[in-house]
């Protein structure tokens, strides 16, 4: 649980109307403990009618369909994997166990009153939450859709029916926060649209009491308790999304009209404010972007399915995130690994092997066109015909788009330099987003370089939010990350899990992306002043050269670090580290890679893997899930440094 320090620290982030808006908040809430909102009378004979188009789940590819099935088959025998943790159970899932800690959340506790935060009490809250988002039912669904076998349809609607028997509206923690409601509820919309063949469908959802009390407190509790203030970041996109997309499929409320309106005003407000005008999203966490697009997309392609006006703006804000996605992959269709990762997803109608970027690409393509230096994308998916499908029209975007692909996003101070099969991320942007920067991480000036898609030089990830503050501070600290720390402290300052209250300000002095030759970049940040840290990254060829500079005060102690990805070995001689990795195979026997890092000899280097007690040295490649991998650590006097990566 969080201390009363922490709860300072908090409101000290805000202005004067979040105050005033949290307070808004606490009093309803609080009239909700002692008397639930009334929903009105449900209409007499409701009707579904947003259904697919005729004939688009033919357009489904073979492929698709069977990574699709190979999944829900494995979800009809109980089986799916949660942030590392394998689950048998789910033929009848327990709706408020955690299987890592093996605790179970109060399900009979007014919503608001439960310690989510307390693993010890309550368990990890992750864990609790992902079943209940439903997206387990929308792969389920799909698969009735594209094969017309019922007993997927019959599973969905046991699950569907037991979640709303045991969670009644603001008792246990599903009703907590509200990204969980406004998913779940886009789940529900797309559960309902798949299953619109089967005879079941309409006794399970507009004809269903259970379904209609549901319905009304989800989209109630989303238009009255929306996220603001210093919060209003990828949750604020998926409660607007969820609202809008409900009432716009279920649009049989009194209040339908004036949730739609509102829905769709926020959301056009909300993303323009998310998004950089490069097109990146202003948390600079890289599986944030993924998630806001894919919500997004899905709201706004509902809407317009509906006939609710979607704004010119939302359409550019979408289309620009997708320019921009195109923009930062390598070329294996992997983005940066910057900032938090929770594996969240907006929407899920595929199976687990299909690749999510290919599938954001593929519906741009879809619904934007592609521009000529976007990057092959080869894969096909379940969703991008079935989300085509339902735009009424090409959307219209009047931004311009770019001729040739961005290297340097300004706004967002991320640059990608590449040459051949390299490709480097170099962090010169803003520490984080809105006053408490929550998904950002102590990582200004770090460097991502990766080689035919392996990660070399690697961002190690997230790997927790709660419960574990040892492994929290320890993946997103200074240490953690390929930059240099000084005085064994964080560049920015920490004031919790989610929160930063001091923030290092970074600044790009220099960078040069020619077409052909070599390319640049210089930033420098003030987090350790007076002392500034320079930091220069060239590559020219298939040689990547570092130099890192503190100006002013050299007095603190130094420590470089360099993360090597899982699949890198190493052989440190002194300042010369020998690096070695399996490429992709074309044949019996995948090719073995070599590079050469000559390290600043000016320090004293250690490599680490696998540590504990400080941990140091581990990769997390998903949320909930680490492995060891090595570390180079550099330690001694501040001054000019010069590292040297060649590849072989």
């Amino acid at each position: 649980m969080m201390g009363p320090g922490w709860y300072l620290r908090r409101l000290s982030r805000m202005g004067p109307a979040e105050v005033v808006g949290r307070a808004r908040h606490a009093v309803v809430q609080r009239q909700w403990r002692s008397a639930l909102p009334t929903p009105p009378d449900w209409p007499s004979h409701p009707r579904f009618t947003a259904a697919l188009p005729e004939g688009v789940l033919g357009k489904v590819s073979g492929e698709a369909v069977k990574r699709l099935l190979a999944t829900a088959d494995e979800l009809m025998a109980g089986r799916a994997e949660y942030f590392g943790v394998v689950r048998s159970d789910l033929e009848s899932p327990d709706w408020f166990l955690d299987p890592k800690t093996g605790r179970r959340a109060p399900s009979d506790v007014y919503a608001f009153d439960v310690p989510y935060r307390s693993e010890d009490t309550v368990g990890d809250i992750k864990q609790i939450w992902e079943p209940s988002r439903h997206q387990h039912l929308t792969v389920l669904a799909a698969a009735y859709a594209l094969t017309g076998n019922s007993d997927y349809a019959s599973r969905v609607a046991a699950h569907l029916r037991s979640w709303w028997a045991e969670n009644p509206p603001l008792r246990g923690p599903h009703w907590v926060s509200g990204i969980e409601l406004g998913i779940r509820l886009l789940s529900w919309v797309w559960t309902r649209r798949l299953l619109d063949g089967w005879a079941g469908a309409a006794e399970l959802f507009e004809d269903n009491p259970d379904f209609q009390l549901q319905l009304w407190h989800h989209q109630n509790w989303l238009s009255t308790l929306r996220s603001h203030g210093s919060s209003a970041n990828n949750h604020v996109i998926a409660e607007d999304a969820g609202l809008l997309a409900a009432a716009c499929a279920f649009g049989w409320f009194p209040e339908s009209p004036r949730w739609r309106t509102e829905a769709m005003r926020s959301l056009d407000i909300q993303l323009g404010r998310n998004t950089f005008d490069s097109g990146l999203n202003a948390e600079l966490a890289s599986e944030y972007h993924g998630l806001v697009l894919e919500l997004g997309l899905a709201a706004a392609v509902e809407a317009d399915a509906a006939g609710t006006p979607v704004p010119d703006s939302t359409w550019d804000v979408l289309l620009r995130m997708t320019d921009a996605l195109a923009s930062i992959v390598d070329n294996r269709l992997r983005p940066p690994r910057q900032g938090d990762a929770d594996d969240g997803f907006g929407l899920i109608v595929d199976g687990l092997e299909t690749d999510r970027w290919a599938s954001l690409l593929a519906t741009g393509e879809a619904l934007f066109g592609r521009l000529d230096w976007w990057p092959p994308i080869p894969a096909e998916d379940v969703r991008t015909p079935l989300l085509a499908s339902l735009a009424s029209r090409t959307p219209r975007a009047s931004g311009v788009r770019p001729g040739r692909r961005p290297a340097h996003l300004r706004d967002a101070g991320m640059t990608i330099l590449r040459s051949g099969r390299i490709w480097a991320r170099c962090d010169g942007g803003p520490h984080g987003f809105l006053s408490i920067a929550a998904h950002a991480h102590a990582d200004a000036l770090s460097v991502e370089v990766r080689h035919d898609g392996v990660d070399i030089l690697a961002d190690p990830g997230t790997f927790c939010y709660h419960g574990e503050p040892r492994w929290r501070s320890y993946f997103r600290s200074t240490l953690g990350h390929n930059t240099l720390e000084l005085g064994g402290t964080d560049q920015s300052v920490s004031g919790g899990p989610f929160l930063w209250t001091r923030h290092a300000v970074t600044k790009v002095l220099d960078v040069r992306t020619p077409d052909e030759g070599p390319s640049r970049w210089t930033a420098a940040h003030d987090g350790y002043a007076p002392a500034v840290h320079r930091r220069t990254v060239e590559l020219d060829g298939d040689v990547l050269k570092i130099v890192d500079e503190v100006l002013g005060d050299t007095g603190p102690a130094a420590r470089l670090a360099f993360h090597l990805g899982p699949a890198v070995t190493v052989r440190l001689e002194g300042n010369v580290a020998h690096l070695s990795w399996p490429g992709t195979s074309t044949g019996s026997v995948a090719p073995v890679h070599t590079a050469v890092v000559e390290l600043p000899p000016e320090l004293s280097w250690t490599a680490h893997r696998g540590e504990i007690d400080p941990p140091l040295g581990w990769y997390s490649a998903g949320f909930g899930r680490k492995e060891p991998s090595t570390t180079l650590v550099g330690s001694g006097p501040a001054g000019l440094l010069a590292t040297l990566l060649r590849f072989s």
